[in-house]
C-alpha cells in the first residue's frame, strides 16, 4: 500500500479564471457522485465535456460540501475536523442497519430465543476473536484457534495469546455495554487485548507518553511511513474530546450523528490517534462493538467485521490512506465499513439459516425421542459433519455457556445412547461420535 498526495483543495476553485470556475459551480449541481471516487482513482478517468480532470475533481469537491457533516470534536494533528458527506449508499446502509441488528422480527426463532442463541454467539465471538488475531499478524489456523478456545487450552504460543485476548475482550464487551466509555475503560480493554503478547509488557493497559517515539504505520514492503499519529502531548486531551463524542446524546450540538455512523467514527479515529504502543487497531475494532451494543444494536454481537477484513484488507486500508489524503473525508472510511457490516449481516443470516435447516433435519431425524435439548441436538448435528470431532466438558461448556455440570450431563446421555464414546486421556475424558453415527441415529 503506497502513501497518497494530497488532494487538490477546493480552496484552489478561487484560483480559476471567472467562466471556468462557472462551470465547476453548474457541472456540481448536477454530477453522479454515487462511486465516491477518490482523486487517486479519478485522476486517471476521462472528465466530462468541457471540463479538465482538475475541474472535474472540485465540482466534486464543491458537491460534497453542500451535504457534509463535520466533527469539530474529532480532528486530524493540524486541527481539521473529520467530515462525512451524506451519501445515499450510507443512508441506506444505516437504515437496513436499524432494521436488522435492533430488532427481532428478521430472524429465526432459534436466534430470538434465549435458550438456543448461545450457541451462534459463541461461535460469532471465537470468529471475531480469531480473525482480528489473524488480520494483525498472528501465526494459526481457524480450527487449531477454535480447538483452543471450545476445549479451554492454555495457549501455547504468543499467536494464540493473542487470540485468546481477543475473546475475553469480547466477553468483557458484553459485559460492559451498559457503560459509559471512560479512559480506565479503554485502557481495561487494551490491557485485556495486549495481555502477554507485547515486546514491551509494560505497555500493556497505558497511552504512549511524551518523549517516547511514537509508533508510526509502515508499509512492510517499501517501508514507507503511511501515518504519522498525532504527537503525544496531544493524547490526553484528544482522548477526553474521544469519550466525550463516544457518550454523546444521539442529538448534539444542534446535529443528529446516527449510531452506526457514531461507532465507525470511533473506530477510525482511534487508530488515527494511535494511542497504544501496539494492540491500536484491535482496541479500535472492540471500540466499535461496544459503542454498537451500547447503542441497541444486540445483534452487533453475533457480526465478525474483522473476518472479512482479513479476507480482503486492502479496501481497508485505503480508506484511512482515502481520508487522510483528502482533508479528513472520512465518507471512504464510512463507505468501507457500511459494505463490511451489510455482507457480514448477510453472513450471519446465511449461517443462521444453514444451522436452523440442518438443526430441522436432525430434529425430524429424531424425532422419535423427545428427551434431547437443543444443546445435545447442535453436537449431534455437528458430529454427523465432523466424524473424527473430539469434545470434552470444557468445549462443550464453552460453546453453550452452560456450567462444567450441565455438560457433563449432556455427553454422558448422549453416551448412554449409544451416539459418542467416552475416552480417558489422562485425568481428562475426551468423547467421540461413534462410528456409523448417521445410521445409529435412524429409527429402526
Amino acid at each position: 500500500m503506497k502513501a497518497l498526495p494530497k488532494t487538490p483543495s477546493i480552496s484552489s476553485l478561487w484560483g480559476l479564471r471567472e467562466d471556468r470556475r462557472a462551470a465547476v459551480f453548474e457541472t456540481s449541481l448536477t454530477l453522479d457522485d454515487g462511486e465516491y471516487r477518490h482523486w487517486e482513482e479519478l485522476r486517471h478517468r476521462q472528465p466530462p465535456a468541457g471540463l479538465s480532470v482538475e475541474e472535474w475533481w472540485l465540482a466534486l469537491k464543491l458537491k460534497r460540501s453542500y451535504g457534509a457533516l463535520a466533527f469539530p470534536t474529532l480532528t486530524a494533528s493540524n486541527g481539521r475536523p473529520l467530515t462525512v458527506f451524506r451519501h445515499a449508499r450510507i443512508d441506506a446502509g444505516m437504515a437496513r442497519m436499524d432494521r436488522l441488528l435492533g430488532g427481532q422480527l428478521a430472524l429465526p426463532e432459534t436466534v430470538r430465543n434465549e435458550a438456543t442463541r448461545d450457541q451462534y454467539l459463541a461461535s460469532s465471538l471465537m470468529e471475531e476473536a480469531i480473525h482480528s488475531s489473524l488480520f494483525e499478524g498472528a501465526a494459526s489456523t481457524r480450527e487449531v484457534a477454535k480447538d483452543m478456545l471450545r476445549s479451554a487450552r492454555p495457549p501455547i504460543n504468543r499467536d494464540e495469546r493473542m487470540i485468546l485476548n481477543n475473546y475475553r475482550a469480547m466477553e468483557r464487551i458484553r459485559e460492559l455495554r451498559q457503560e459509559p466509555l471512560s479512559l480506565e475503560l479503554l485502557l481495561e480493554l487494551h490491557r485485556i487485548l495486549t495481555d502477554g503478547t507485547l515486546d514491551k509488557p509494560e505497555c500493556a493497559g497505558r497511552f504512549q507518553r511524551p518523549g517516547e517515539a511514537r509508533i508510526r504505520v509502515i508499509d512492510d514492503r517499501t517501508n514507507r511511513v503511511l501515518h504519522e499519529p498525532p504527537p503525544a502531548e496531544q493524547l490526553p486531551e484528544r482522548l477526553d474530546r474521544l469519550i466525550a463524542f463516544a457518550n454523546a446524546d444521539d442529538i448534539h450540538d444542534g446535529q443528529f450523528v446516527h449510531p452506526v455512523l457514531r461507532s465507525i467514527l470511533l473506530h477510525f479515529q482511534l487508530a488515527y490517534d494511535h494511542p497504544f504502543y501496539d494492540g491500536n487497531g484491535r482496541t479500535a475494532r472492540a471500540l466499535f462493538y461496544w459503542s454498537m451494543l451500547r447503542r441497541g444494536y444486540w445483534l452487533a454481537e453475533f457480526l465478525s467485521i474483522s473476518r472479512l477484513l482479513y479476507v480482503d484488507r486492502g479496501p481497508y486500508l485505503r480508506a484511512y490512506l482515502y481520508t487522510e489524503s483528502d482533508e479528513q473525508d472520512a465518507t471512504y472510511f464510512v463507505l468501507q465499513q457500511i459494505g463490511v457490516l451489510e455482507s457480514a449481516v448477510d453472513e450471519l443470516f446465511e449461517y443462521v439459516r444453514r444451522k436452523s435447516e440442518a438443526q430441522r433435519q436432525v430434529r425430524q431425524l429424531l424425532s422419535h425421542r423427545g428427551d434431547l435439548n437443543h444443546r445435545q441436538l447442535a453436537l449431534l448435528d455437528h458430529a454427523l459433519r465432523k466424524p473424527d470431532a473430539e469434545y470434552t466438558h470444557e468445549s462443550h461448556a464453552s460453546s453453550h455457556r452452560i456450567s462444567i455440570v450441565t455438560a457433563r450431563s449432556d455427553l454422558l446421555r448422549l453416551v448412554e445412547f449409544g451416539w459418542l464414546r467416552q475416552l480417558r486421556r489422562g485425568k481428562r475424558f475426551v468423547y467421540m461420535p461413534t462410528r456409523n453415527l448417521e445410521a445409529r441415529l435412524r429409527p429402526r
